[in-house]
């Protein structure tokens, strides 16, 4: 099961009722932050969430809305108590701006490692998931992330049978890699099936509608992207400051044949997104404006337990 949740939905800047745009994502005690813009960690404490079993932190770009609340963060980390280092990932230029935002946080009790992107696609692994950055296109160097939890296949007895492995080694096997019995060792391919469709979560904000988005997203269970914009008339703004439309968003969930398609990133000047739903909504039914706090928890399919 994978643990979603969009602590703050706005862009640009906080509202009294709205907190900059971020992701959290947790399975099984680990978890992964996506973006830190002002305000960031009350939002996540208004969400119920500690960051302690933070694995990493996920920067998409470097606009103040969706980093200017990393010293708070990282100070408000170690006043709790965190030593084991943090890794924080991004696109080109992550050093230089993480260490210009420390100069107001220098000293912490824990070390940080970066992970600075240097390819147009980037794998990360992080709290059991395969995580893809992919590139957006924005105003400034911009990417997205792919985050898929694998699942492994189904145990199958006559496959061990036929493979000898003993049978005090069978449950072993579906819980790790190999294990080791009077000097034999047997490995989880001996004992199971193909894997079976794991979960799916794709995060992108901002950015115009493009391929590698939609290519990204393909089969997803939760699309996590921008409506900056609900009107239709906003067109040619969102293509000024490559952003997207609601309708924009929802065609591209659309094509990727996304489970569900959740908005977020709204402009200021949309105070009430649930407005423009409907324009959504008429293109890709599993809409949803999200707001702070959205919440789900993704389960494994149960056509393949």
């Amino acid at each position: 099961m994978l643990e979603v949740t969009l602590p703050g939905t706005g862009g640009t800047m906080p509202l009294k009722n709205r907190w900059l745009t971020c992701c959290y994502v947790r399975q099984q005690g680990k978890s992964l932050l996506i973006d830190c813009g002002e305000g960031t960690q009350i939002a996540l404490r208004c969400a119920g969430i500690s960051v302690q079993d933070l694995s990493l932190l996920c920067i998409t770009h470097y606009h103040a809305d969706h980093i200017s609340g990393l010293p708070g963060l990282l100070l408000s980390m170690g006043l709790d108590g965190r030593t084991a280092p943090l890794t924080i990932a991004g696109p080109p230029g992550l050093r230089r701006t993480v260490e210009g935002l420390r100069v107001i946080a220098p000293e912490l009790p824990f070390p940080i490692e970066f992970r600075e992107f240097t390819e147009k696609y980037t794998h990360l692994e992080a709290a059991g998931m395969e995580i893809t950055a992919f590139p957006l296109y924005h105003t400034m160097p911009c990417v997205g992330y792919r985050m898929h939890l694998p699942r492994i296949g189904k145990f199958d007895p006559e496959r061990a049978k036929a493979a000898g492995v003993p049978v005090r080694a069978w449950g072993m096997l579906q819980k790790q890699e190999s294990v080791t019995l009077d000097g034999v060792t047997y490995t989880r391919d001996q004992v199971l099936g193909p894997p079976r469709r794991g979960l799916t979560v794709v995060y992108a904000t901002d950015t115009r509608p493009q391929r590698a988005l939609t290519e990204a997203a393909e089969g997803c269970d939760l699309l996590i992207t921008e409506g900056m914009y609900g009107d239709p008339e906003k067109r040619a703004k969102a293509q000024e400051t490559r952003h997207m439309l609601f309708t924009e968003a929802a065609e591209t969930a659309r094509d990727a044949h996304a489970k569900r398609l959740w908005l977020t990133h709204y402009s200021p000047s949309l105070p009430d997104p649930q407005e423009y739903l409907h324009h959504a909504k008429a293109i890709f039914p599993e809409t949803c404006c999200a707001g702070d706090g959205q919440h789900i928890d993704l389960p494994f399919s149960e056509d393949d337990l």
